[in-house]
């Protein structure tokens, strides 16, 4: 079957990089993407398959019956795009102004609709079910996939395996990494309430820029003398809004930030920290303060026996579509296959997407990030490679 299926992905490698280039010409942001989804689902229209729309939201999940029963293996792909402006010049470039797909998740939509497709082709000599998971809004918190997780669509799956583009790797090579893969994210915000005043009578006012300060400085000491030495986590404020004139007091600010995490024990003890430093600003300066949490996606945990087996499986491509499988450091970037992870043994690797000829390039997010879309065709063919293995199929 292996080989049947390369064969088939080969001839089809044309197909990928043109759905690839009509998504990437009309992203769509994360919970509005009902053109998107509409594109999957009439791809599957008339297939063999249980197809199944507005899953948790936009999502769409296509069920692939094999020809006997067995296990229940999930792949996911997610579509959504980032609300940034191309500046690519592509020929190909959005059509949807301020709507770009900056990731790569029309790269990952577009190897695995043909990759199903193909394994529809085959689905007689599958010995269990392949459920095809085309999620949205992985861009935006708290994400798709926790919306799909909630749906009960994945209740009987026995495992998921998902993939993402990194320029960071040149295309012919894949990472891995076993447990502890991506950071967990949450986003906090402070409100400082003092007295305002005049610059000239510091002593009838009560400054909260002062406050909010002392507060941006002390939080340093957090990840220095609170966390555990061998506990990875980062505190960061991204905005600090005290705008005013400058003989004025200011009686109110508010602070922005992200604290992340590689386990939810390390989120809980940041978390604790910062909050009695905001409690003690009240003691200390003598003004009120708020503090709101957004929580955001949790940790991806790689399940350590899947992902070796998955590493092995990834193996059977060396010298042929990949030139080297390494593992890979832990990521500080959130991602929320990460709820997935929570549920279901999973693996989520790394597919190199940078040109061989290249040493600079563009990161995920960045308004010229592009692809070699050589590596839509090496996301196929690993993540097919995975399938095979799963299912002990030569």
């Amino acid at each position: 079957m292996r080989e049947k299926m390369m064969v088939m992905l080969d001839a089809r490698k044309e197909e990928m990089i043109e759905i690839r280039r009509h998504l990437h010409a009309h992203p769509e942001l994360s919970y509005q993407e009902e053109e998107t989804a509409a594109y999957i689902a009439n791809f599957y229209q008339g297939k063999e398959v249980t197809l199944e729309t507005n899953v948790g939201g936009n999502g769409v999940v296509v069920t692939i019956a094999g020809g006997k029963a067995g296990e229940i293996l999930a792949l996911r792909a997610d579509f959504d795009a980032l609300p940034i402006e191309e500046e690519t010049g592509l020929s190909f470039a959005s059509k949807n102004k301020g709507t770009m797909h900056a990731c790569g998740h029309d790269a990952h939509t577009a190897y695995l609709m043909v990759l199903a497709d193909c394994l529809i082709e085959l689905k007689a000599e599958i010995p269990g079910i392949i459920k095809i998971v085309h999620q949205h809004a992985e861009e935006a918190p708290p994400g798709g996939a926790k919306y799909i997780l909630e749906s009960g669509i994945l209740d009987d799956v026995d495992h998921i395996v998902g993939i993402h583009v990194m320029p960071e790797y040149p295309v012919g090579t894949v990472a891995y990494r076993s447990g502890a893969a991506m950071a967990g994210g949450t986003q906090f915000k402070i409100i400082i309430k003092g007295i305002g005043g005049h610059a000239s009578t510091p002593h009838k006012a009560n400054d909260a820029i002062v406050a909010g300060s002392y507060f941006v400085t002390v939080l340093q000491t957090v990840i220095s003398r609170r966390l555990d030495l061998f506990e990875v986590g980062v505190v960061t404020v991204g905005s600090f809004e005290g705008r005013g004139s400058f003989n004025t007091i200011k009686d109110t600010v508010t602070i922005e930030g992200d604290i992340r995490y590689m386990k939810q024990a390390t989120f809980d003890s940041l978390n604790k920290e910062v909050m009695h430093l905001v409690k003690g600003l009240e003691e200390m300066f003598a003004v009120q303060t708020t503090m709101t949490l957004e929580e955001g996606c949790p940790p991806v945990t790689n399940d350590p026996e899947l992902t070796s087996s998955v590493v092995d499986y990834l193996k059977n491509g060396l010298d042929d579509y990949l030139n080297e499988v390494v593992e890979a450091p832990m990521q500080a970037a959130n991602e929320d296959f990460s709820y997935y992870s929570q549920k279901i043994p999973s693996c989520f690797f790394f597919v190199g997407c940078r040109s061989q000829r290249e040493k600079d390039y563009y990161t995920n997010h960045h308004p010229k990030f592009d692809i070699d879309e050589e590596a839509i065709m090496v996301a196929a063919k690993a993540v097919g490679d995975v399938v095979c293995g799963y299912f002990a199929l030569d």
